[in-house]
């Protein structure tokens, strides 16, 4: 047999038809694309690189736009401001109140919707995909007029209701396509081996989509904690972290602010590596 008999083809893709050449991928396209991808993160991450820095700006003035110096009194200072204090802390609280109803209540539609078939199911994937897709500004217009004609004093009260009403979306189909891609064997064999309904969920369902409801959940915290516009309609007098940075900018923002959204951030990054790092464990 000549050399020329043989088939040129790699084993694997392609292998099975004789006579197809396989061009070996370009180098210089992988290296292109791995800096393509590296120069997209680094414009992502520019503005918080920005924040973090001039937290630590020796300012004189009341506006923070111009380095002057590097200094570490403004993270002892952070009480300077008792405004800000307090909508940070307004902020908080409605993050976690909120993502704790939303996460339950998403839980459980979730897993409806991942696991069942219902009369009006297509109907419930649009409106959570329509609520998903909406502005916004139709959102928060919406719900104020809602607050208007039903005689609800707005604030914390209408805030936690509005962002639990935006979130709970995200949180459905995240536990939804956790829910689609389990294996219902496990449970049939926990069943056969004598364990009730509720036993199986808490012992071998809620386990296994728990890393789609820990997401779920860190994504309505931070849709919650940096919202503006559905606030800003549903909030009245009540002050919020993104509320009162957005009524600072006239006279200056302070260090403080890059200090505050350098802390949270880093307690979401903190999270989302701990989260990541236990999903890793178990699997």
């Amino acid at each position: 047999m000549s050399a020329s008999d043989t088939t040129t083809a790699p084993a694997g893709r392609g292998a099975d038809r004789p006579g197809r050449r396989v061009r070996p991928r370009s180098r210089l396209g992988d290296r292109l694309l791995k800096v393509y991808v590296w120069v997209i993160i680094a414009w992502l991450f520019l503005p918080i690189a920005v924040m973090v820095v001039f937290g630590f700006n020796d300012t004189r003035s009341k506006s923070n736009v111009n380095w002057q110096g590097f200094t570490l009194k403004w993270w002892t200072r952070l009480g300077d401001y008792p405004e800000l204090t307090a909508a940070v802390g307004n902020s908080l609280r409605i993050a976690l109140l909120a993502t704790l109803i939303t996460t339950v209540i998403g839980t459980l539609m979730g897993l409806a919707l991942g696991r069942y078939r219902f009369r009006g199911q297509g109907a419930t994937n649009l409106v959570i995909f329509a609520a998903i897709a909406s502005p916004e500004l139709v959102m928060g217009a919406s719900l104020l007029s809602l607050f208007i004609s039903t005689g609800v004093e707005t604030g914390f009260a209408t805030v936690v209701i509005a962002h639990v009403l935006f979130s709970l979306s995200f949180v459905a189909i995240t536990v939804r396509a956790r829910v689609i891609g389990l294996d219902r064997s496990v449970e049939e064999a926990a069943r056969d081996l004598g364990a009730s309904t509720w036993t199986t969920f808490w012992r071998v369902t809620f386990p296994m989509i728990l890393p789609g409801v820990v997401s779920g959940a860190l994504l309505a915290f931070a849709l919650s904690i940096d919202d503006f516009v559905i606030t800003q309609f549903t909030s009245g007098s009540l002050q919020t972290f993104p509320l009162w940075i957005w009524g600072a900018t006239r006279m200056g923002i302070p260090p403080q602010v890059n200090i505050l959204g350098t802390l949270i951030f880093a307690i979401g990054v903190a999270v989302a590596v701990v989260n990541t790092l236990t999903a890793r464990r178990r699997t």
